[in-house]
């Protein structure tokens, strides 16, 4: 099982990489392509986006490496459910926006991909 917990924390530092650097295509491969991100929006709706609409808006949005924002993310726990699931909650940060991030993962052809994510951001400042 230490294989499994390396090889889910190397998919979510890819993760990680491409939210800093805007890199659409890093989050493409450790995203399965049903996958979905949800959060409840500040009126209490839940708004769930596609993963193809998401790569599209950072696609289209300045990357924070970029934009010279301070790179200040972290794997907080990774919890091995079993053999084929898993789940990582992480801190990442685009100032004045902070996030907490719930990452389910499934192995799917011997490799761990993100199905989905869910995810709450705090807005300091401004």
């Amino acid at each position: 099982m230490n294989a499994d917990i390396k090889a889910v924390e190397a998919t979510v530092r890819t993760y990680l990489d491409g939210l800093y650097e805007g890199d659409a295509e890093k989050l493409a491969h450790v995203f399965h392509p049903t996958s979905a991100l949800t959060t409840a929006r500040d009126d209490g709706a839940i708004q769930i986006v596609t993963r193809d609409d998401w790569l599209d808006a950072v696609r289209n949005r300045p990357a924070p490496q970029a934009a010279g924002m301070q790179r200040d993310d972290h794997i907080l726990t990774i919890d091995l459910v079993g053999p084929t699931l898993a789940l990582v909650k992480v801190k990442c940060q685009m100032p004045p926006r902070y996030f907490t991030d719930l990452l389910s993962l499934l192995k799917i052809e011997s490799r761990w991909q993100i199905v989905q994510k869910v995810f709450m951001t705090e807005t300091r400042g401004a």
